[in-house]
């Protein structure tokens, strides 16, 4: 039977793709509470394992009934197993932990150490009610020696594999199968060799998963998207299983990963822009990644917005636009009132859901 790869079904609802997933990473995408989000058409959040499991903790967020019960959001949630936070703390400062063929360990601010073995972060994701398990993998920067990759993929398919066999384990003991059980994704690494793309892509294929994940750093050292290698492992995955690009999030980039094939995008840039007075508009349609003009940034601080009274753009249906000004907008910033970073962020992600929204439906051909 021919999978709908339009959308995505999960225990606590199903993702209409493609679909853009603002970070959550401690359990709340800050500044917003569970109602502004779905008022904004947020379908799902990404939580971070790594930081949760310091702050508030495993047994509290257990205790406090799970992460949809813990922050009030009732649609689904992907956890990341903390692959890339590891590779940002350590690798970036090896004198934070080590990462080894067992998995990482890594000391926080207050010197607290903690170890995230492929095992352990199948047991804390499942723990917390995650809708979509993320395998952990060992992060690389594009940049890096080729005989790093190479280890990094070496690792990162065999933490695969010891995922996928907690995950079953753990499912076969609760009795968790069908439509009742969460998804198990794995992540393909390889930085900038297409050969080291590939192999890593088909072991895990051969291992066999829900759906995959782009992982490394997206962009170059000069802040650009890496095209062809997003581009070639999209590619080396079927088209009937979910692809998603780890870590996109500006508007420009997520839609030429679109165009490649990607359908699952998150990252903290749009909330963070929003909070920084960075807010986004459209200045035309997102057809392909061929037209102009069809986004722009309104920067709140400039002093040319003190008496604008019009809303950051006519046609955007968000609270922030429906009942403030830019005028206003830009006091609230310069006062540093906590209102515009509600404000900001509500309308940045209901940007966002509406770049989804029209993409998905210019490739249902509507």
């Amino acid at each position: 039977m021919e999978r709908d790869t339009s959308v995505l079904v999960l225990q606590n609802g199903r993702l209409e793709l493609p679909v853009f997933l603002p970070d959550a990473t401690v359990g709340v995408v800050r500044s917003t509470d569970s109602t502004d989000l779905m008022e904004v058409g947020i379908q799902a959040v990404v939580m971070n394992t790594f930081h949760l499991m310091q702050r508030p903790g495993s047994s509290t967020i257990r205790a406090l009934g799970g992460l949809h019960t813990m922050s009030g959001w009732e649609r689904p949630i992907i956890t990341d197993s903390g692959g890339f936070q590891a590779y940002s703390l350590i690798r970036e400062n090896p004198k934070n932990g080590k990462i080894t063929d067992s998995g990482i360990t890594f000391r926080n601010e207050n010197d607290r150490k903690y170890q995230l073995s492929p095992e352990k972060t199948i047991q804390l994701q499942l723990s917390y009610g995650s809708d979509v398990v993320i395998c952990l993998d060992d992060c690389t920067h594009v940049d890096a020696s080729l005989p790093v990759q190479e280890e990094a993929v070496q690792r990162t398919i065999a933490w695969a594999r010891r995922c996928k066999a907690e995950f079953t384990r753990i499912l076969n003991q609760q009795n968790m199968d069908g439509s009742k059980r969460p998804l198990l994704f794995a992540v393909i690494q390889g930085g900038g060799s297409l050969e080291l793309r590939k192999r890593c892509a088909f072991e895990l294929l051969e291992i066999g998963f829900d759906g995959y994940g782009y992982g490394g750093w997206p962009l170059d050292s000069d802040g650009l998207l890496l095209h062809d290698v997003l581009a070639f492992t999209r590619e080396l995955i079927p088209l009937d299983l979910t692809m998603h690009a780890l870590g996109i999030g500006h508007p420009v980039n997520l839609l030429h990963c679109f165009s490649y094939g990607y359908s699952i995008f998150d990252s903290a840039l749009p909330t963070r822009d929003a909070r920084k007075g960075r807010l986004y508009t459209f200045t035309g349609e997102p057809i392909s990644v061929l037209t102009k003009s069809w986004f722009d940034y309104l920067y709140i601080a400039d002093d040319k917005h003190i008496k604008n009274r019009k809303p950051i753009y006519e046609s955007c249906d968000c609270l922030c636009c429906l009942r403030y000004s830019v005028g206003y907008l830009h006091h609230l910033f310069k006062i540093g009132d906590t209102l515009f970073f509600r404000l900001a962020t509500v309308h940045n992600l209901r940007f966002m859901a509406k770049l989804t929204d029209k993409l998905r439906l210019g490739s249902n051909g509507k």
